[in-house]
């Protein structure tokens, strides 16, 4: 009888043993990174309904991903590492890269002008405008977009040979989408290659970004994120004359983080396409608050969240801007690099500090302000180099 009570005694505090165990759990460790990129994340998405949104860093040699919300409101499907973005003018980047490597491999040069590559424009004002001038927004006002009469090749062609510069080449910064566009077309047909396929050859596959695409193949359409316009309708990107080659681009955060580790040299890539990479940074004008590499834009580091706004300005992306041109040359380190990307229904921002080996993208399936996405990656970047953060005045 006293063998039973012992026995039961013995069995009730194991038993209650383990529901305290249940009930007091030690507490989990603090992520200190997780805490930094929530703070600046979520009162991001709230602000702005945010459906869903992706942030990757790179940091001391080691990657970090944090996803947040849904990638479509109807499906309720969790944004996850394989959520594919729209990234908007993020693929003039690889754009600007395929060039680069196109001149490595010795097809084109920067000072070649416009017309040696396509020679239906012998005669037209393109004599007189370089690939640089194509690469770097400079060559003499072609519009923000593609003009809405055109819807094909032979159209945009014929509107290339009629079309007159507003300055003389190098002299204004005007951000275009045809510019870039027609460098890309040169960069192919000097590989003679069509553009998809030798971005994806030369520049995707080769960095090992396999889940990113210029046309989503079918098996991976349930990863595409439904994107959001300011009003919260349902958008998707759709095709048009040189889409491709100025916005056109859906990748994983986790694929575009790769494409970063490589322009900082974090990845071993293919010893032409580091070479081409490191063309894309060198600096070749002055444009406002702003430094122009090939796409890329540059400021020293560290640099004043007012200087990094007005950069990347609608100003910046609307109005011309006088350009000064400045002496060749590679990289001059410390600087800070970004490109934002907009689609009607997707906003992008990524942003790397060479010299600290610190890079940052942010995706989002909504079209988020501008100044919102590089505000939340400066404050999450500073910090991460125990850089101090000044409070913005409201």
């Amino acid at each position: 009888m006293r063998f039973r009570r012992l026995l039961v005694c013995v069995c009730c505090f194991f038993v209650l043993g383990s529901h305290a165990a249940d009930k007091f759990e030690a507490p989990k460790a603090r992520d200190p990174l997780r805490e930094l990129v929530d703070s600046a994340v979520e009162p991001l998405m709230q602000r702005y309904d945010i459906p869903g949104m992706a942030v990757a860093l790179t940091f001391k040699g080691k990657e970090y991903f944090y996803d947040y919300g849904v990638a479509s409101r109807e499906s309720r499907q969790r944004v996850n590492g394989e959520t594919l973005f729209e990234l908007g003018s993020v693929s003039k980047t690889f754009t600007a890269t395929l060039a680069a490597y196109a001149k490595v491999n010795g097809n084109l040069a920067w000072s070649d002008k416009v017309s040696k590559h396509l020679p239906f424009l012998h005669g037209s004002s393109f004599d007189n405008i370089s690939l640089l001038n194509l690469g770097t927004h400079t060559s003499g006002g072609l519009p923000l977009q593609v003009p809405d009469t055109v819807n094909s090749i032979d159209e945009l062609n014929d509107y290339f040979k009629h079309w007159q510069p507003t300055y003389a080449a190098g002299t204004y910064r005007t951000y275009s989408n045809p510019s870039i566009g027609m460098l890309g077309m040169i960069a192919a047909r000097s590989l003679h290659e069509g553009f998809d396929e030798a971005l994806e050859k030369h520049v995707l596959r080769a960095v090992g970004m396999q889940h990113s695409y210029i046309t989503v193949p079918v098996e991976q359409s349930r990863n595409y994120a439904q994107g959001y316009t300011t009003a919260n309708a349902p958008v998707r990107l759709k095709p048009a004359v040189l889409a491709a080659e100025a916005y056109g681009i859906k990748a994983t955060s986790a694929d575009l983080l790769r494409f970063i580790e490589a322009n900082m040299q974090l990845i071993h890539v293919d010893d032409k396409l580091q070479r081409a990479i490191a063309e894309t940074h060198s600096a070749y004008f002055r444009a406002g608050e702003m430094t122009q590499d090939l796409i890329w834009e540059q400021y020293p580091y560290p640099v004043e969240l007012e200087r990094l706004l007005a950069g990347n300005s609608s100003t910046m992306a609307l109005q011309a801007t006088i350009a000064t041109r400045l002496p060749a040359a590679p990289l001059q380190e410390p600087v800070w690099i970004n490109k934002t990307g907009s689609t009607n229904g997707f906003a992008a921002y990524v942003a790397f500090i060479p010299g600290k080996k610190i890079g940052l993208v942010i995706l989002a399936n909504k079209n988020v302000p501008v100044e919102a996405r590089v505000a939340a990656a400066y404050q999450i970047l500073m910090r991460l180099d125990g850089q101090s953060v000044p409070r913005r005045e409201r």
